[in-house]
């Protein structure tokens, strides 16, 4: 695998999660998002509704120290059978 990256470490970096607008998907979503980033505060959390409302995007804007740990919280998010899509 190759270690050219567009960003540099350390760096904001925004994840966009992508799910069915439901409390679970909230809540799954902000558990896995807090594993990796415990200090995670509401004022990082962005959410925005579909236009129909039956789909929830949040915006998760994390510190990241390392491009390992950004793929780890990424492996992760995909992971989830909850989570629709990763941006």
């Amino acid at each position: 695998m190759s270690e050219d990256s567009l960003l540099t470490f350390p760096c904001d970096l925004p994840v966009k999660v992508i799910g069915r607008n439901s409390e679970d998907f909230r809540n799954i979503t902000g558990d896995i998002v807090r594993a990796h980033y415990s200090d995670l505060k509401q004022r990082q959390i962005a959410e925005q509704l579909s236009r129909n409302g039956s789909f929830l995007s949040l915006t998760f804007t994390v510190h990241v120290k390392t491009r390992d740990r950004a793929d780890a919280l990424y492996r992760d998010l995909t992971a989830s059978e909850d989570i629709l899509m990763v941006l």
